[in-house]
């Protein structure tokens, strides 16, 4: 589903008014989804009667939920038999960060995903803005295509080789992770009146899910591949990936460790904001220690030595929050995990009733912009029962 999920999402027409035959219909997606799943049951040896695949979210214009029930009767000897089933989901759950560095293109700096699709690290926090301003006004945003290395492009090339639509190897912007192909069709409207507002135009007139990115640095740069490295001269990824409430001394530190374990920045900050103002010395009456509040117990199984050395807490902070993410599947359960622990909040899996917890998760979500500026889907499998 994650690979033809850009297929789906792609215009039925071309702007000449020919089919796009890139473009897939829901029916065939599902369809294939379904072969899919059926193929990996025939690949480990379950009969297909007793696989049953189902899309729980099926009514909606992109499905990207899957459901697969394995039915099998257990023997045992001596004993009845009984019928047991094992059930996996596949679907979208948060988690999208800093995941790698590009290569094969114009741009060689760290890449973000959203939908699956790269992009630089200042174009992903623009576009986490762009999507929940959509969201308010009732549209759904999603990217089709983000960064392609040339030779991505030279086979995108080979396939469509018509300039006027597809630019050869080594001409396209896309290489320089600032291109963004946007959908679905129905949001060109609201894309074309608002996205000029978050740094974003339509790149050409006769493709309307075409955006680019405006704002420094420039495409294909030095300053560019510095991105999300902490190396900019002018501190651009700082003032665009960071809120503008972090301080100075704490942004490389930020930064560095939200590469490093694949968290958003924004919520690394949003927390250190909420737990101590940013003050390393902070201490409270229930013995949470330093930038982080880090109680003793839960330091020293991350192995923070000295919670009050802000680079030291920031580092286990980020681990933390990378974990706690992995386990619940969202940031605003990860939030109300870090601020309740983890029993309370997997006995419901919920933000638990309890009003200081609430109210955690509402100020940091509230601090950074709200969860759309943390990120976009990503696809998980996970075994129900």
């Amino acid at each position: 589903m994650k690979d033809a999920l850009p297929r789906l999402l792609s215009p039925l027409t071309l702007p000449n008014g020919l089919p796009n035959p890139f473009h897939i219909s829901k029916e065939t997606y599902l369809a294939a989804a379904r072969e899919a799943a059926q193929a990996a049951g025939r690949a480990n040896g379950v009969d297909p009667g007793r696989l049953q695949v189902d899309f729980p979210d099926a009514a909606s214009f992109a499905p990207v939920r899957a459901r697969a029930v394995v039915v099998a009767r257990l023997e045992a000897p001596g004993k009845p038999s009984v019928e047991a089933s094992a059930v996996a989901e596949a679907g979208a759950s948060a988690g999208a960060g800093i995941t790698g560095i590009a290569s094969g293109g114009g741009y060689s700096g760290p890449l973000v995903y959203r939908d699956g699709e790269g992009m630089r690290p200042d174009v992903a926090a623009s576009y986490d803005r762009m999507v929940a301003a959509a969201a308010a006004d009732g549209i759904g945003l999603l990217v089709v295509s983000g960064f392609r290395s040339d030779a991505e492009q030279a086979a995108l090339f080979a396939a469509h080789p018509d300039p006027t639509w597809v630019a050869p190897p080594g001409h396209s912007l896309h290489r320089c992770a600032t291109e963004l192909d946007l959908g679905p069709e129905p949001a060109y409207a609201w894309l074309a009146a608002n996205a000029t507002r978050f740094g974003f135009i339509q790149r050409y007139s006769w493709e309307p899910w075409h955006y680019g990115w405006t704002r420094p640095p420039a495409p294909c740069s030095a300053a560019a591949d510095s991105l999300g490295r902490g190396a900019g001269p002018d501190g651009a990824l700082s003032g665009q990936s960071l809120p503008s409430f972090v301080p100075a001394r704490f942004r490389s530190m930020i930064l560095a460790s939200a590469s490093h374990w694949n968290v958003s920045p924004a919520l690394l900050a949003g927390q250190l904001m909420a737990e101590s103002g940013f003050d390393p010395n902070a201490g409270s009456p229930a013995g949470a220690q330093g930038i982080a509040q880090f109680m003793p117990g839960t330091a020293a199984s991350y192995g923070l030595d000295d919670p009050f050395d802000p680079a030291e807490a920031i580092e286990a902070e980020a681990h933390l929050m990378s974990d706690l993410i992995r386990q619940f599947g969202s940031p605003e359960l990860a939030l109300a995990a870090y601020n309740a622990g983890p029993a309370p909040v997997e006995a419901c899996h919920c933000i638990p009733p309890y009003p200081e917890t609430q109210a955690y998760v509402t100020r940091i979500l509230a601090l950074i912009g709200g969860a759309g500026a943390l990120w976009a889907p990503s696809f998980e499998v996970r075994l129900v029962a």
